[in-house]
């Protein structure tokens, strides 16, 4: 809540990066070139992003922004192209999802493994695509549950406001569906043993299981993908954001921060 469709083109020039924690409510606009970009607070791009769902965005205290993860990065170059300073501010991802946290001016981007949806879109405007999807089933390793139709009468972790409840709602409709607001609680709820499984994205239950006493016994194709999303109607910071990501992959910038998160031998 995974790989790669962009579009458009227009070069980009290196900046300094700066970051902060908490964002402004003034709604100043920024230059980029001979554009008006609104933003939250002139000269910073304001990202919002639900923390920690790793491997797309963590904390880290050692690091400038005192986040990482393939979003992190991802954004932190969009800043710097777009010549922007960066702040990263951590976000419910429902607040994120309903375009509450963006229409309300808390930030100017969630970059949050958000998956396209038209539902979404009634709320909220995107970026192209940056990231395929797939939905995944985590359990504890020698767990009886080898699959979604294994699910009735189980305790299945989602988180709300993503299309993984959606999913598990739709094909596992006899599951005891437990929703909680992040990975964090769905995760130690699963190592307490108050829930059977999780079922959420593919990454991020691969993540839980490099941690080890847990595997993937299922994968579902959902033909999702990822978008940063803005406040509805902020046309021109969509544009923006598109020409940066489309001067990622022709530079190969995109693929190598790709691959430090997802390349396999």
């Amino acid at each position: 809540m995974k790989i790669r469709s962009l579009s458009l083109g227009l070069g980009a020039l290196a900046l300094s990066l700066v970051v902060a924690g908490c964002g402004d409510d003034g709604n100043d606009t920024a230059k980029e070139g001979d554009g008006a970009l609104d933003l939250v607070k002139a000269g910073t791009l304001t990202v919002c992003s639900d923390v920690p769902y790793p491997p797309f965005e963590d904390f880290d205290e050692s690091s400038e922004s005192g986040f990482k993860g393939f979003d992190i990065d991802i954004v932190t170059a969009i800043a710097e192209g777009l010549e922007l300073d960066l702040r990263v501010q951590d976000s419910s991802f429902d607040a994120l999802q309903s375009g509450q946290a963006l229409n309300a001016g808390q930030c100017d981007m969630a970059a949050s493994a958000m998956t396209i949806t038209d539902d979404r879109k009634q709320s909220l405007d995107f970026s192209d695509g940056y990231y395929d999807s797939e939905q995944s089933l985590l359990v504890p390793a020698g767990s009886d549950i080898a699959s979604i139709e294994d699910l009735a009468g189980k305790k299945v972790g989602v988180q709300q406001g993503t299309t993984g409840k959606a999913y598990t709602e739709e094909n596992a409709p006899d599951a005891d569906i437990i929703t909680f607001p992040s990975d964090a609680e769905m995760f130690q709820a699963i190592k307490a043993g108050q829930v059977d499984a999780l079922l959420q994205d593919l990454p991020v239950n691969l993540d839980h299981q490099k941690a080890g006493g847990f595997e993937v016994v299922e994968t579902y194709s959902t033909d999702e993908q990822y978008g940063l999303a803005m406040k509805k109607g902020n046309t021109e910071l969509v544009d923006a954001v598109n020409e940066q990501l489309s001067e990622m992959r022709d530079d190969g910038s995109y693929d190598e921060i790709y691959n430090s998160y997802f390349a396999t031998e």
